[in-house]
C-alpha cells in the first residue's frame, strides 16, 4: 500500500469516525449537564426563552455597536475565511464527489480556477487572523497551544489543497496524498479542540440569551 492508498482509506476512514464519535460525545456531554431550573417569573413582555435563545444566536453574528469600531476587522476576517472554506469545501467538484461517496448526495460544481482564487483568499485571511493573534496584545494573551493547533489544522488541507491543484512541490499523487492525510488530521483534531465551536457556540449563545430574555435583557 502506497502513502496514497493509505490516504485515501484507512486514515480517512479512521479519521471520520473519530470525527463522528467524537462530536456525539462532546454534544452528549453537554447536553447531558444537570441543569437547575430558574424558579423565577419572567419579566414582564419577556420573550419566549426559545425565542430568546435564537434571537442572541443571530443576533451575536455581529458584535455590538459599542465595541464593533475594534473588532470590526477581527468579524470581517472570521467571514471572510469562514465563508472561503464553505466555498472550497462544498463548491470544489473532487469534494462534491467525495461527499457523494459518503452520503450519496451531489450538486453542480463550481469552476477550478475560481475555487482556487477563493482558496487563495481564505489562506491569506487564516494568516491575518495568526498575525493578529500573535501580534495583538490581548489575542496573545488570551491563546493557548490550542488555538494554535486549530489554526494549523484549517490552514494545512487549505496550503496543502492548493499545492495539489497547482502540481507545486512534489508529485500530484504525493502531494494529493499530503492533502488527504491533513484532512485526516482536521477530522481527528475537530472534537477535542477550539474547532469544536462550529457546533458548540449555538449552545453557548442560545443559553445566554434564553436567561437573559427570562430577565428581560436583550443580549
Amino acid at each position: 500500500m502506497d502513502l496514497l492508498d493509505f490516504a485515501r482509506g484507512p486514515a480517512i476512514e479512521f479519521s471520520l469516525a473519530v470525527f463522528v464519535l467524537g462530536t456525539i460525545w462532546r454534544l452528549a456531554a453537554v447536553l447531558l449537564l444537570p441543569r437547575r431550573g430558574d424558579l423565577s417569573k419572567a419579566r414582564e413582555g419577556a420573550p419566549s426563552r426559545v425565542s430568546g435563545a435564537m434571537g442572541t444566536v443571530f443576533r451575536r453574528m455581529w458584535p455590538n455597536k459599542a465595541f464593533i469600531h475594534r473588532t470590526i476587522f477581527t468579524t470581517l476576517n472570521s467571514y471572510v475565511f469562514h465563508l472561503g472554506l464553505a466555498i472550497v469545501v462544498f463548491g470544489f467538484v473532487p469534494h462534491i464527489q467525495f461527499i457523494h461517496g459518503l452520503f450519496g448526495v451531489s450538486w453542480p460544481g463550481l469552476p477550478t480556477n475560481f475555487i482556487y482564487g477563493v482558496g487563495v483568499i481564505t489562506l491569506v485571511s487564516l494568516f491575518a487572523a495568526l498575525a493578529r493573534r500573535l501580534f495583538h496584545p490581548v489575542g496573545r494573551l488570551l491563546s493557548g497551544v490550542s488555538d494554535y493547533i486549530s489554526w494549523f489544522m484549517t490552514a494545512a488541507p487549505v496550503l496543502t489543497g492548493l499545492l495539489a491543484t497547482s502540481h507545486l512541490g512534489a508529485r500530484y499523487e504525493t502531494l494529493l496524498a499530503i492533502h488527504i492525510l491533513s484532512v485526516a488530521a482536521f477530522f481527528i483534531w475537530f472534537p477535542f479542540g477550539k474547532l469544536m465551536h462550529a457546533f458548540l457556540f449555538v449552545f453557548s449563545r442560545g443559553a445566554t440569551g434564553a436567561r437573559f430574555s427570562h430577565r428581560g435583557v436583550n443580549v
